[in-house]
């Protein structure tokens, strides 16, 4: 039992060893910094967006103990991720895990690894939640949804959680959630880099609305073939739902034929492809199905 013991001691200090030169340290709020993990060797870091509270004079701590300068490129608040940009060209990418998360099953073990001071500090739990796709209360994809039983220490949000072959698996975050530590996936975070490095922002659809389920007349029900929709509550002066023609006490059942039942599924058909296109859109008024066309804007 003890020489067990000893071999997973040795193979954690290891692992922990091998992540840490591509963890860095993120100044960019008045309190505690926060964790960036290095993205490519050229100087692009990604971190959690909460913890950057300025957009300029952004310092980084590397595993040399050298500080160095960063830039903003672009943030996302919906997944709480943000890119930075360092005026280094000598940065250690980490072994990132293949996309689609089946390196971590529930149950494994995993560490969550930070930055917060000049050296890397380390946390071990198990993998305790291990779901599908999320939207996030902001109205973010995540394309699996990862929570472990750790205690993230002050400082540790934008570290990576690493698996057990040394693999980095995704970037912790503790403002997605209410008291509640999460992990995004590479997934996402590839997604939104990807987009962030070409246009410094996340395009997103408007419709200008706010909306709340509610259940249809059964009369309606067997006809739309779902049961509820979504009451538009306000319609914002100005914006495309007004210049469609939206009122407020419509209930809005689809938008090109794709279902809205809920919120989420509205905000998932304002997609970044659909910006300055119209739409059709579904709608009962006056116990009436009727259609209407309206333009999407993109989201302020």
């Amino acid at each position: 039992m003890t020489e067990v013991f000893q071999q997973l001691s040795d193979a954690l200090a290891a692992t922990i060893e091998a992540v840490s030169p591509s963890v860095v340290r993120v100044e960019a709020r008045r309190r505690f910094p926060a964790t960036g993990i290095v993205w490519t060797r050229d100087g692009i870091i990604v971190t959690a967006h909460h913890v950057i509270e300025r957009d300029e004079n952004i310092r980084l701590g590397l595993h040399s103990g050298e500080t160095v300068t960063a830039t903003l490129v672009g943030r996302d608040p919906t997944t709480d991720l943000a890119v930075l940009r360092a005026t280094t060209q000598e940065l250690v990418p980490p072994v990132w895990a293949e996309p689609d998360g089946a390196s971590l099953r529930l149950g494994h073990l995993a560490l969550a690894l930070g930055r917060p001071g000049r050296s890397v500090q380390a946390t071990l739990g198990m993998v305790s939640v291990r779901g599908g796709s999320w939207r996030t209360p902001a109205g973010g994809h995540i394309d699996h949804y990862i929570q472990t039983d750790m205690v993230m220490y002050p400082g540790f949000s934008g570290g990576p959680l690493v698996n057990s072959t040394g693999q980095v698996v995704g970037l912790n975050t503790s403002a997605l959630l209410r008291e509640r530590s999460l992990t995004v996936p590479i997934t996402t975070i590839r997604r939104v880099v990807e987009v962030l490095l070409a246009h410094g922002k996340i395009r997103r659809g408007y419709l200008g609305v706010s909306t709340q389920a509610v259940r249809l007349p059964a009369t309606l029900q067997e006809s739309v073939q779902q049961e509820t929709g979504l009451l538009v509550m306000t319609v914002e002066s100005n914006s495309p739902a007004e210049q469609g023609g939206l009122l407020l006490g419509d209930v809005l059942v689809a938008i090109e034929d794709t279902p809205v039942r809920h919120p989420d599924d509205l905000l998932t058909c304002l997609s970044a492809d659909r910006i300055h296109t119209a739409v059709r859109v579904r709608l009962v008024r006056g116990g009436q199905l009727q259609e209407c066309s309206i333009v999407l804007g993109e989201r302020p």
